[in-house]
């Protein structure tokens, strides 16, 4: 049960988490009872933990909802340029202590629950994660959410519900075993239903074409019924929307075919619409070319784009004019991101409503929409870019099709123009791709669409122009452009470890929470015996906490003070668990050979999931969870080390995990992960990174020094030597001892007894298959490792390393990024203003207004 504040914590009360007072104690309780009231007298006599919940989240909810009412009629009387973020995914986690915290009522909250007899920690374990999203991509939208609010844009995260969301990993006998995330069944406080908001969505079809223009006739139409989430920014009653998209039937969805009576399946028949919002595709970096993904993608974007343009007509407050009826500002009102390619149909669909609906001509509406759009690349990996087949296109979206074409025609006509005679780069620079099945790729739709492209690190964006997208860029340079990746502070460091939060706010005070880059004010302190003791106690506390509930979770004994080294993201080839896994295995064989010499003890941590159709994934799984049954169970290693594979890695884990961990694993080769924002939660919360030159650690290493991280193995240019000289694996087995003993047993069974063959794939990729050169790479990373051991040896060296670690992670705040993406893409500049809560007068706020965004 939490912990009552004494005098003295409450004198020193750190209002990064809010304020104690106790009226707003009083009122807190007031409302969780009335709440909780109305649950049993509508449903049952005795009260649940869940009831408790929904109590709680219920009573925060009705703190948000006069702001959000508040913050919109603002735009609305203001009119600024609104931004709409189209994603795909969206990997929310849990609402309620973000909420709490954003509003500044965590602490008063904690204090009521407390004095209502109740575990806040219980009631926050009950909520389910709003898992709409793979990994990366999908929490990086989050973060943007987040910081939006906070800088007081006028912004809009527009999605799809899933019914279910990423899948629920079960670990069964070692192998991953996929269960369906019924993240709703319980119902979700924190959305609201707007039917008055439903639009029609059209498929199939054929296009007619007449005196007055393209028609796309005898479609089918699926309804998008819109759920809205407040999004609430840090202390400053700004509270946006997140609006996602369910799909459902109209009424007389295929009962007009069933003229003959079979009215039985003719509504049953409505799940085919409905399947639309079902489930998320659970790939990550994979392209996977299926009807229903594509109806996905389209389903979005033509309900936020309708959407869009009504906002966009409606009436500003105070005018005599009823609607815009003029597109000429639109790109003045409107920025578009697009969140890797997935919503790239918003671009032909964008064009038909401009040129078939409103009759704009077609050079009008083409330079509005390359105006409006603007294009993030999130990965470099060939098998994860989307090229959709022209055959599935034309079926399912024939007049998109021609859209399409026109717009490729035009494209290509002025490529040929300035390369007369070049067809190789014609062929290079199409959209659409000839030779076997012809497909759209999606990418360069995106960039001949889009008045901006941009990378998610330097590094990556360098490689984006210099080699996927070489032709483009060098036609366009001005287009290209970097946005470094970043994570919001509020939950990765307030919400999951409150007390380095709150020893960071004691030195340098509460301004970092909003701008992150005051932490380099933490240098000073990197001497100061009495915080690094401090640093240090609160990293042991949090190791102390998780190393409880891996015990309870996992029944495996764990030494808190031994290192946790953690690799937790999606489990691929190209992020290198298998080089984590082979070190594994030598630290267990170094110790076998030698149990009398010092070892520093290690809780080795990898958790994730695997695409379920991805066989490398889940064998890579399995043999991780092998080597634990062994490792675990040899009493000549006793505690010396341990291994844990986490099941179900979610964002709600995440936040355990993260400010318990010592070393972070970012050890992909060079050149494929794009960025990367686990590595800057790590830092951020006092994780010293080993890791190879790629994503955002490069730009780690160049803000903390690259002596203040653990930096192994093959740069960019490495593998590219590496590549053309051509990569052969046995080599480095043959010339490395401790990488052929771990191999053979790998092969020979020893991990496997009862099946000896089980890892024959496994291995046979590792010498012949290998894209991402695990070889190549294992003696730096051993011996990297052994510097790491050292390190850690010395307390009080490591423990100053975090401190310069923490110092230098203020560049990687999504605010940052976003304020980047505010004035270097979408031409807005962010607000410092803070709306007056609903119990002050509205016209409060407008000596603060700033000239932007919200003004």
């Amino acid at each position: 049960m939490s912990r009552p504040l004494s005098d003295q914590e409450r004198r020193k009360q750190i209002s990064i988490r809010g304020i104690v007072g106790a009226e707003s104690v009083a009122e807190l309780k007031q409302g969780f009872n009335r709440h909780l009231h109305f649950t049993l007298v509508k449903d049952r006599n005795v009260a649940t933990p869940r009831d408790y919940y929904f109590a709680l989240a219920h009573t925060v909810r009705d703190h948000l909802v006069g702001r959000w009412i508040r913050t919109q009629q603002y735009y609305y009387e203001k009119d600024p340029k609104r931004i709409y973020y189209l994603s795909l995914e969206f990997y929310m986690g849990r609402t309620l202590q973000n909420t709490m915290i954003n509003l500044g009522l965590q602490n008063a909250c904690d204090e009521a629950i407390y004095q209502l007899g109740l575990d806040m920690e219980e009631l926050e374990e009950i909520e389910e994660d709003a898992g709409l999203g793979n990994g990366g991509l999908g929490r990086l939208a989050a973060c943007f959410l987040d910081s939006m609010a906070t800088l007081g844009l006028a912004a809009y995260g527009y999605g799809i519900r899933y019914e279910y969301g990423i899948f629920n990993q079960k670990i069964r006998d070692g192998w991953q075993v996929e269960e369906a995330d019924d993240w709703l069944r319980h119902g979700n406080p924190w959305e609201k239903a707007r039917p008055e908001y439903m639009l029609p969505v059209h498929f199939y079809g054929r296009v007619e074409h007449t005196a007055t223009g393209a028609k796309w006739v005898d479609t089918q139409v699926v309804l998008a019924l819109p759920y809205d989430t407040p999004v609430p920014g840090y202390m400053n009653n700004t509270v946006n929307t997140m609006r996602l998209w369910s799909a459902r039937a109209p009424n007389d969805f295929n009962l007009r075919d069933f003229n003959v009576g079979d009215y039985i399946q003719a509504v049953l028949d409505r799940n085919l619409a409905e399947n639309i919002s079902r489930i998320l595709y659970p790939n990550d970096n994979f392209f996977e070319g299926k009807e229903l993904r594509l109806k996905q993608e389209y389903f979005v974007v033509a309900a936020t784009l309708q959407d869009i343009i009504r906002r966009f007509k409606a009436s500003k407050f105070g005018s005599t004019d009823s609607v815009r009826i003029v597109f000429d500002s639109f790109p003045d009102q409107v920025a578009i991101q697009l969140n890797d390619t997935h919503p790239a149909m918003a671009i032909p669909e964008l064009m038909r409503i401009f040129v078939d609906i409103e009759k704009l001509p077609w050079n009008k509406a083409w330079d509005i929409t390359e105006r409006t759009f603007a294009y993030t690349n999130h990965t470099v990996l060939p098998e994860a870019l989307e090229r959709w087949p022209v055959d599935l296109v034309e079926k399912l979206l024939p007049r998109h099709l021609q859209i399409i074409c026109e717009i490729n025609q035009r494209h290509l006509d002025h490529i040929a123009f300035l390369f007369p005679n070049d067809v190789d780069r014609l062929r290079r620079m199409s959209l659409i791709e000839e030779g076997g099945t012809k497909r759209i790729n999606m990418a360069h739709l995106c960039i001949v669409g889009s008045h901006a492209v941009n990378g998610v690190a330097k590094i990556h964006s360098e490689i984006v122009k210099t080699q996927v997208f070489e032709d483009f860029a060098a036609l366009e340079p001005e287009k290209f452009q970097n946005k470094t990746n970043g994570i919001t502070p509020r939950r990765w460091l307030l919400l999951c470890n409150p007390g380095l939060a709150e020893l960071i706010a004691e030195k340098i005070g509460e301004d970092y929470v909003r701008d992150l880059s005051q932490l380099t004010k933490l240098h000073e302190c990197v001497d100061d015996d009495i915080f690094i003791r401090e640093v240090a106690k609160v990293k042991q506390e949090n190791k102390v906490k998780f190393a409880l509930y891996l015990e309870k979770e996992y029944k495996v004994k764990i030494n808190p003070s031994s290192m946790f080294d953690v690799h937790v993201k999606r489990i691929h080839e190209y992020k290198r668990q298998l080089m984590n896994c082979l070190h594994i295995i030598t630290m267990y064989n170094r110790i076998r050979r030698d149990p009398a010499k010092l070892f520093v003890p290690r809780t080795v941590i990898i958790g994730g999931k695997a695409a379920p159709g991805y066989h490398m994934a889940k064998m890579i799984i399995k043999l991780i969870n092998a080597v634990a049954q062994v490792v675990n169970n040899d009493s000549v290693v006793g505690s010396k080390l341990k291994v844990i594979f986490l099941e179900n890695y979610r964002v709600s884990l995440a936040e355990k995990v993260i400010p318990a961990t010592d070393l972070s694993e970012q050890i992909s080769t060079a050149g494929t992960e794009a960025s990367g924002t686990g590595n800057m939660k790590f830092m951020l919360n006092g994780a010293l990174t080993i890791g190879t030159m790629d994503g955002a650690n490069v730009e780690m290493a160049e803000e903390a020094g690259e002596e203040n991280l653990f930096i192994f193995g093959m740069r960019v240019e490495d593998v590219a030597e590496l590549d053309r000289e051509g990569y052969d694996a046995q080599k480095y087995y043959d010339q490395l001892p401790e990488l052929k003993q771990a191999i053979d047993q790998i092969k020979s069974g020893f991990f496997s007894p009862e099946e000896p063959d089980l890892f024959k794939d496994v291995v046979n990729m590792l010498f012949h298959h290998d894209r991402f050169k695990v070889f190549a790479d294992y003696e730096a990373y051993v011996k990297c490792q052994e510097k790491v051991s050292e390190l850690y040896l010395n307390s009080k060296a490591w423990t100053k390393m975090v401190i310069r670690n923490i110092a230098a992670a203020g560049k990687f705040s999504s605010d940052r990024t976003i304020k980047e993406y505010a004035r270097d893409i979408w031409h807005v500049e962010p607000s410092n203003l803070k709306i007056p809560p609903p119990n002050e007068p509205r016209d409060a706020a407008e000596h603060q207004t700033h000239n932007g965004a919200a003004a």
